[in-house]
């Protein structure tokens, strides 16, 4: 098991596209696999940000995190951002999670991002307990959302 840049393994950007759109298209109303495949390229630019990692384990693909300019468009102000963290349920429990969070706050702290920030609709106690601090907790795209931030200095 180890953590690649998603560039190093494109072929991974469709089955990527199904789980985020069957986790997260209520945010999304209106969006499809084909739409989050398209806007997936983004991450095969060579830019530093957006980036996605993800998890491999031989062929398969087991998760997903991002480092993105912005992830809330009811925040412009705030940047960089932890998105898209997604691990596969038959691989939950494992560490994976954290292992691709911690990827993405050591790429945003090698860059000189300080603070890094995320929402999340229901995992804030994951993200706390790898040092991350609670900001507001606020409506967004009609759900319920926790908005936090770790200080990389």
């Amino acid at each position: 098991m180890k953590i690649i840049n998603l560039r190093s393994a494109p072929e991974h950007i469709p089955t990527i596209a199904e789980w985020h759109h069957a986790q997260w298209g209520y945010l999304n109303p209106g969006g499809s696999v084909a739409t989050r495949i398209e806007r997936m390229q983004r991450y095969l630019s060579g830019v530093a940000m957006p980036s996605m990692y993800i998890c491999v384990d031989g062929d398969r693909v087991l998760g997903t995190a991002a480092l993105v300019e912005s992830d809330m468009d009811s925040h412009p102000e705030l940047s960089p951002w932890l998105a898209s963290v997604y691990v596969h349920e038959d691989y939950r429990k494992q560490g994976i999670g954290a292992m691709l969070v911690n990827k993405v706050v050591a790429v945003a702290k090698t860059l000189g991002h300080n603070p890094l920030y995320l929402f999340t609709p229901d995992q804030a106690h994951f993200y706390q307990s790898l040092g991350w601090q609670f900001m507001a907790q606020e409506s967004y795209r009609g759900s319920e959302a926790t908005l936090m931030k770790i200080e990389l200095a």
